[in-house]
This record gives structure tokens, sequence and C-alpha cells, in this order.
């Protein structure tokens, strides 16, 4: 599906219940690196997306905690296998609850050589990467500013694990790569910090 890069692409409405409850999905987390060759669909791209950092009310507030709630995570899509979307890398945008590509092409295999050539990556249909841009907390949290941030980054993980749990898909939480390859291949600006790789896909 050929998008211009300014154009938002919506995603469908995410589910607010599921078929598994809270408790079944903390028991059944895990961390998976290995994924079926088979492709998720837009409504799990957005349903993971919204875990990872969706709107969870009118007033803005989101489905993670965020000191001052001033927001500093931004989350992306890098979509090798997905339904109805081309391949490429995607901004979330939470308030839209839609996607605006930055880059074409599918860049999974460079983005396993950048987490230290963990080739195992690029099978994954997707990959979530959580990223901060650090000065929207530091405007008012000064030397806090690193601990709330990765405390928040730490709070979306795990709503990507158990919402992936929820959808019989697996995940995996990668913080070992060169975060300026990452940047860079992702063609991500300089205020932006890769933090966070989650690898996505059926088990």
């Amino acid at each position: 599906m050929e998008k211009d890069r300014d154009q938002t692409i919506g995603l469908p409405e995410p589910a607010r219940n599921g078929q598994v409850s809270l408790e079944e999905a903390l028991w059944g987390r895990m961390s998976v690196r290995e994924y079926r060759d088979q492709a998720l669909s837009l409504a799990q791209v957005g349903q993971l997306l919204w875990a990872a950092q969706g709107l969870s009310d009118a007033s803005g507030h989101r489905t993670v905690a965020s000191a001052g709630a001033l927001y500093p995570l931004e989350v992306y899509l890098v979509a090798g296998k997905v339904e109805e979307l081309e391949a490429g890398v995607y901004h979330y945008l939470p308030g839209e609850h839609g996607l605006r590509r930055i880059a074409s092409g599918d860049i999974r295999s460079s983005l396993a050589s950048a987490a230290l050539d963990q080739r195992w990556m690029e099978t994954a249909p997707v990959i979530l990467v959580i990223a901060a841009e650090y000065e929207r907390t530091h405007a008012k949290y000064g030397e806090r500013t690193i601990r709330f941030v990765h405390m928040e980054v730490g709070a979306a993980a795990q709503n990507v694990y158990l919402e992936a749990e929820s959808l019989g898909l697996g995940t995996v939480f990668v913080g070992a790569f060169y975060e300026l390859r990452v940047q860079s291949d992702m063609e991500l600006t300089e205020n932006v910090t890769p933090l966070c790789l989650m690898p996505v896909g059926y088990e």
C-alpha cells in the first residue's frame, strides 16, 4: 500500500478487551527469539503500538505512566511482513492512532547487524523500536531525567510483552545495539535516541 510520507496511515481501532486475562498473560510471558515466516495483520500491529504508547483517555493520557505527563517516548515500527503495509520504517502517532512513513524498504537485516549481528532478529515480521527525546523530561526534572525515562521504557516494553502474549505472539527486549547505527538506518533525527528493539512475531 503506497502512501506519501506526510500522509497518516490509519490503524484499526484498538480492542479494549481480549480473550486472555492479565494473569494468564503474566503467566505465559517469556522472551522469544525464533519466529515463524508469517505476516502480521495491521490490526495486530496497531494493538501492539497502542499498548506501547497509545492514548488511554480523551485528555491525552497514555497506556504508560510518564513523569509529569511529558511523554518523552516515541515508538517506531520497522515493518517487514505486515498485511496491507509496505516494508518500511513508520512513526507511531498516538493522537491519531496511525502511522507516518519515514523510510521505505525492509531494514530488518540492517537492524540485526546493528544489534551485534543477532541475525535471528531479521526473521521477525516486525521490530518495534522504542526511542526517547530526553529533552522533554529534562526541562522539568534535570538530573533525574535518565532515571525517569528509562523507567518509562521498561513499562512500555512490558506492555508490549503482555499484549504480544494476549495476541498469541512472541517478543523479546533487545538492548544490545549500536544506537548511532540504528538511528542512521531508521533515518531518525539526532535528538531521538533508540533505547529498545522488540522483534515481534509468531513463535
